[in-house]
């Protein structure tokens, strides 16, 4: 018969933990994972219940109820969302999965109003105002969006010869197509504001476009020929009508000076012949008078002589001044 060994005991058997408590502690858990979420600050969130909508929330950290009970979208409402159309690479990556379409070719490939072939490329801008009505009004409203502002671009181009596209109507165009769009997003019910719609580029089909861009180089040379001309025009317009106007008060400055000393003399003149009639001698006289008094002392010294005098030694030497006319010195 063998001995025990003292070194070995039996140890007490331990029983495995119910699985059913391990169930339930993995129940706990997972309805605590799945009973709290949080809303970006750009967005607000959308809470299904059963799929029924219960409620919209704000940005920020919420409970709901766990096991898929409640299902939450985030909607970005505080985000400008883009469409780009035509592009032959997109601007930027952001998390709109409808910012660029399936064949960008076709999106740009455009006839105009006067049977030519265009290249339009432009981007749509838009935020959306109504979560609720956005995601469960019209199905994909991205795409419906983006169908709206294929067709109301091509209609627009169809009214518009190719010179208005590239040129002179590219903000038309992006007012007119603008409010067409905004017109449609409220009768179609997609919740959402367009905010902006961008012309980016607009070319003639490769093959002419060396054609293109020299008519465009021309009829920029023509209006910066126009510009310069009209600004040389601006110029001497104006200063030739300030020298007009500079000549006209002239002249008028001096018909009221030349009228004002004629009515003047005239008025002298008439008070004159009046104390003539009055007096003849006694205003002849005083005439003479006052004409002497205004010439002699202008009159410098002279001497007068007879003009019978034959010989003018005997008056010599003579003071060195100046005779009147017809006076010897």
């Amino acid at each position: 018969m063998s001995t025990p060994n003292p070194w070995t005991r039996s140890l007490p058997s331990r029983k495995p933990p119910p699985v059913g408590a391990i169930l339930l502690v993995l129940f706990a858990l997972l309805g605590l994972f799945t009973a709290y979420y949080t809303v970006p600050a750009e967005s607000e969130g959308v809470v299904l219940r059963f799929g029924k909508h219960l409620q919209n929330v704000p940005p920020g950290l919420h409970l709901k109820l766990p096991f898929g009970i409640d299902e939450v979208i985030k909607v970005p409402t505080q985000r400008q969302l883009k469409l780009e159309f035509g592009m032959r690479k997109p601007m930027d990556l952001t998390t709109n999965p409808d910012q660029t379409g399936a064949d960008p070719l076709k999106e740009r490939s455009m006839v105009t109003g006067d049977l030519n072939a265009a290249l339009v490329e432009w981007v749509v801008q838009y935020r959306i105002t109504d979560p609720e009505v956005f995601l469960f009004e019209v199905r994909d409203p991205g795409i419906t969006l983006r169908d709206l502002s294929e067709s109301v671009m091509r209609e627009i181009i169809g009214d518009r010869t190719v010179d208005e596209i590239i040129t002179i109507g590219r903000q038309e165009i992006e007012d007119t197509s603008l409010s067409r769009l905004r017109d449609l997003a409220t009768r179609y019910h997609l919740g959402v504001m367009v905010n902006q719609v961008q012309l980016k580029n607009v070319d003639p089909p490769e093959p002419v476009q060396p054609s293109f861009n020299e008519v465009n180089r021309a009829q920029q040379d023509r209006e910066n020929a126009i510009n310069l001309a009209n600004g040389e025009y601006n110029k001497a317009v104006p200063r030739a009508r300030g020298q007009a106007d500079q000549a006209i008060r002239e002249a008028e400055g001096y018909r009221f000076k030349r009228i004002n000393e004629a009515e003047g003399d005239a008025a002298a003149f008439g008070a004159v012949l009046e104390e003539f009639v009055k007096a003849p001698e006694v205003t002849r006289t005083r005439i003479y008078l006052e004409t002497l008094g205004e010439v002699l002392p202008q009159a410098k010294q002279g001497i007068i002589v007879d003009e019978a005098v034959q010989q003018i030694l005997p008056m010599l030497p003579l003071p060195q001044t100046q005779t009147l006319p017809g006076v010897a010195k």
